[in-house]
């Protein structure tokens, strides 16, 4: 447990002509498998979480003191809906549990969004973990990344990766995290993302939690042409299941070439690492397909 300092504020006038923007990244699970239940019913997993630049944009700035707000962090989302109410996103859980610790004035966020929801690329854990390093910084809060790390386990399972933002072992519930040497530089990923949402509480209940013979964090160390009869994600087995078409984009990326491919997360996504870019918005037309250099 840390030594937290007591409540810190560190406002003053000039903040309120700064404007802080970051832009979240996304990640994938290279491997994902579910090794235990916790008496505290969650589960203990073994994963790879490697960054991939699709981002969302979040902009935050001090809120003047004249603006008639009910709120102490007013947040806009755009370019999604979402059906729960704007004050439960993990942007605001962000403000308010640094809020237990310091002093923070009250702010404006505005988070327009890229990254895929219910898709098992961390967009929501993402936007929540830069609301952290964002406020960190443009309230210069005395935090280093260890407590930022804290304070966003705190909040969610994967949230704390998006901290360190580099290849990282997870172990725990996803909070974890040890930084291992990965590099796919040169490779090309395509992720096709399509319409059907996937419960993340659906999916663990279909779970059967055991220990795994090699760890991920093994397998990854070798070439990734050995990849696809050991590398595995735990959560395609329960999903394929019940959503056949998920499983089809799998099989549909190997037979178009992929070194590798997978669910991420707990789905819905599915992606393919390439040698050479390779453009499949046609073979998969209705649905979202990202390319990125990775």
């Amino acid at each position: 447990m840390f030594a937290f300092p007591k409540k810190y504020n560190t406002f003053a006038p000039i903040f309120n002509f700064y404007t802080m923007i970051y832009y979240p990244i996304a990640k994938i699970n290279l491997g994902l498998n579910v090794v235990g239940k916790r008496s505290d019913g969650y589960h203990n997993l073994e994963t790879v979480f490697y960054p991939v630049q699709i981002k969302d944009a979040l902009e935050v700035y001090p809120m003047d003191e004249g603006f008639p707000s009910a709120v102490d962090c007013d947040l806009k989302v755009t370019n999604a809906s979402f059906d729960c109410d704007e004050q439960q996103n993990l942007v605001v859980r962000a403000y308010r549990q640094l809020a237990t610790i310091y002093a923070l004035p009250r702010v404006h966020a505005h988070l327009f969004k890229a990254i895929p929801s219910q898709a098992g690329l961390g967009g929501g854990s993402s936007d929540c973990a830069y609301m952290i390093m964002a406020l960190a910084k443009l309230f210069e809060l005395p935090m280093t990344e260890t407590e930022m790390i804290y304070h966003a386990s705190k909040l969610g399972a994967d949230c704390a990766f998006f901290i360190k933002g580099t290849p990282c072992y997870a172990e725990g519930i996803g909070e974890q995290l040890t930084p291992i040497s990965l590099s796919l530089k040169g490779c090309h990923l395509v992720l096709v993302h399509p319409n059907i949402p996937v419960s993340t509480r659906e999916a663990f209940s279909l779970i059967e939690p055991r220990p795994t013979v090699r760890k991920c964090r093994e397998i990854v160390s070798q070439p990734i042409g050995t990849w696809r009869d050991q590398l595995t994600n735990d959560f395609e087995k329960s999903v394929f299941a019940l959503h056949p078409e998920i499983g089809e984009i799998k099989e549909e990326l190997y037979r178009r070439g992929a070194d590798y491919a997978a669910m991420s997360g707990s789905g819905s996504s599915v992606f393919g690492i390439f040698k050479e870019e390779t453009d499949l918005r046609q073979v998969f037309e209705g649905m979202e397909v990202m390319q990125v250099a990775l």
